[in-house]
């Protein structure tokens, strides 16, 4: 299937989801959306939905001490991805309850009226609308960093616009629009210079490059499993164990208590006391297969296959006077463009007619739409079963949409 060079094998076969149900190639550049997943990962779940299966951390009975052992490795397992210890790893339902969460806890508790709250042009929504509440909540302000001529987060604005009223710094990882890699470390610089805490939306970074939540010097960081080549409905949220600690709980029920009376509740330590409920069981081991998956892949083999296509398509697209293509050049993975008098939702469609599934809309990022001037872009997205023939379809798919469109020959 002419895989990247990086790649020791042909990865194709190992994911199901990628073939149409007559059989036929499914090019799918919608990864950033969410990542196929591999027979590894969707094995792994089904062994714990079936011969595996019990309820963690109540029974006393074998299979329910094995599942607890499992799920507790499976934290185990996710706290290593991005460099950190299982006492710091909250398992939320993904990425946008783990901003939530740190909103509603860290937040309320940190931030009070006056304060003020540093996100960035190209945030996720769900890196927007949880402070824009909680700043509603309690009376703070929020202040937006721009983008520098290509694209990435303006740290030399952030510099400027930083004060000791700055409580939180949130700013994504890499775009999920244009695929810019942030100066992470130097982010934490700034944050910390001001008093201030930084948080990180990882979902775009870790399926794609080595994450060390400590040489980043980050204070929250948070991802989900879906993005991962793991199952939905399921994500982590690390932070530094001693905010941990201090963080209150947010939700209540059951497995997050100490002890219960009518008069008082006292809560557990640690990361189960923001994990209310029966938790997510089988989807925690899948997500733990999903790491271990990409991990023998090697996440150094997968960025350079990925920055090998995105290279090829940037090339290719810039060379069409009627393109337009965002982000930097060392995008990570993503390739964000439009097509003069074509509209995004246009091409998806008829791209969709030869097999081919990009994204196209404004991606959970409309502030970002509104600061490019454009009201939705497609963007083509990579995974580590990407391959050149996906590039050659995509290609081949735009330039008939153009000839459908009388924009070429």
């Amino acid at each position: 299937m002419n895989a990247p060079a990086a790649l020791k094998r042909d990865l194709r076969a190992e994911f199901p989801g990628l073939a149409t149900k007559d059989g036929a190639a499914w090019h799918y550049l919608d990864t950033a959306a969410t990542a196929q997943k591999p027979r590894a990962v969707i094995e792994a779940m089904s062994r714990a939905l079936g011969e595996d299966y019990a309820t963690v951390h109540r029974g006393v009975y074998s299979r329910s001490a094995d599942m607890t052992l499992a799920y507790e490795a499976a934290r185990r397992t996710i706290a290593t991805i991005v460099g950190g210890n299982e006492d710091e790893i909250v398992f939320t339902r993904g990425a946008t309850e783990a901003i939530n969460l740190v909103a509603k806890s860290w937040g309320r508790a940190n931030i009070k009226a006056g304060d003020r709250i540093l996100l960035s042009q190209l945030e996720h929504h769900s890196n927007i609308v949880p402070w824009q509440m909680l700043a509603e909540e309690v009376g703070a302000h929020i202040d937006v960093v721009p983008l520098t001529h290509d694209h990435q987060i303006d740290l030399h604005a952030a510099e400027a616009m930083l004060t000791q009223k700055h409580k939180l710094v949130a700013f994504g990882h890499v775009s999920n629009v244009l695929g810019s890699v942030l100066d992470a470390k130097r982010a934490a610089q700034l944050a910390h210079r001001v008093g201030a805490k930084l948080l990180l939306d990882g979902c775009q970074a870790v399926p794609h490059m080595s994450v060390d939540v400590a040489a980043l010097d980050c204070d929250f960081y948070v991802f989900s499993a879906h993005k991962l080549y793991g199952p939905t409905g399921i994500g982590a949220l690390w932070t530094r164990s001693e905010i941990l600690l201090d963080m209150p709980a947010w939700e209540g029920g059951g497995a997050m208590i100490d002890r219960v009376t009518f008069e008082k509740t006292t809560y557990s330590s640690g990361p189960q006391r923001f994990e209310a409920g029966t938790p997510a069981i089988t989807e925690a081991i899948a997500f733990a297969a999903a790491a271990q998956y990409i991990q023998t892949v090697g996440l150094g083999a997968m960025h350079e296959a990925e920055s090998e296509l995105v290279a090829r398509l940037r090339r290719e697209l810039t060379s069409m006077n009627d393109v337009t293509v965002y982000g930097p050049a060392d995008s990570a993975g993503i390739v964000s463009f439009t097509i003069d008098d074509i509209h995004p939702h246009d091409l998806g469609t008829i791209l969709d007619e030869a097999n081919v599934a990009i994204r196209a809309g404004h991606h959970c990022a409309q502030p970002l739409m509104d600061y490019l001037g454009v009201p939705a872009t497609a963007r083509a997205s990579f995974g580590l079963y990407s391959t050149h023939d996906d590039v050659t379809a995509l290609l081949e798919g735009i330039a008939r949409t153009r000839r459908i469109f009388g924009k070429g020959k």
